[in-house]
């Protein structure tokens, strides 16, 4: 009964996601699915992201956290519009609190949408929100080991941002080991080493972002 109930969640949302998807391409709106454990540095990539890149592209974020709007007001004053999502307890965001959620934005001016996740390498991974590409970030002061630990969320993402690079020389991260271990679940990921601390690597970073919102473009066309 309980694979039955699973299932049954999880097609509905496959459902209202692809729904969401089509809205979003036809709009010509990049969606980022961004995934990682809590520390990792999402919240700080994005404000680096809105914070490099709102003289060019107009950017709007979808906030998940379990309780509080420390990161969304975090992500505000950076100059981009936040809706805030409390799961109160809730390990993902899904499809439809996704949609609910762009009920407050303002589409006619969006280029890219961010859906900042709950912080989680588990349930985030198996709940598509609409996205055009997930991405997940992974911090050296985790460990090498998360993704043969947590492999579906790697195998699942368009990139790959190691991110806290600036750390390497204080850590025992095996860099040359994590890199090995995505490269083989997932080649066609795109890996980028950063350091939202620093701005090291981001030029990186947003170029792919820019790429993919002219390909979004091309599919409104």
């Amino acid at each position: 009964m309980e694979i039955t109930v699973m299932s049954n969640i999880l097609e509905k949302n496959e459902e209202v996601a692809a729904e969401l998807n089509a809205m979003l391409t036809r709009r010509g709106i990049f969606t980022v699915n961004l995934l990682g454990s809590p520390g990792c540095g999402k919240t700080s990539l994005v404000e680096q992201t809105v914070s490099l890149l709102k003289s060019e592209l107009n950017i709007a974020i979808i906030e998940g956290d379990l309780y509080t709007s420390k990161d969304a007001d975090r992500i505000a004053a950076c100059g981009a519009p936040v809706v805030q999502i409390n799961t109160q307890g809730g390990c993902h965001l899904d499809a439809t609190m996704v949609k609910s959620a762009l009920d407050q934005l303002d589409l006619d001016e969006i280029d890219i949408l961010i859906v900042e996740n709950v912080g989680n390498l588990v349930c985030p991974a198996e709940f598509a929100v609409g996205e055009h590409a997930k991405v997940v970030v992974l911090s050296v002061t985790e460990g090498e080991d998360k993704p043969l630990k947590y492999p579906l969320v790697f195998r699942q993402s368009a990139a790959v941002i190691l991110n806290k690079i600036d750390l390497l020389p204080y850590t025992d991260f095996a860099i040359d080991c994590a890199v090995r271990d995505i490269t083989g679940l997932n080649q066609q990921a795109i890996l980028m080493k950063v350091s939202c601390r620093t701005g090291a690597g981001l030029t990186g970073w947003l170029e792919w972002l820019k790429q993919q919102v002219q390909l979004t473009r091309k599919l409104k066309m």
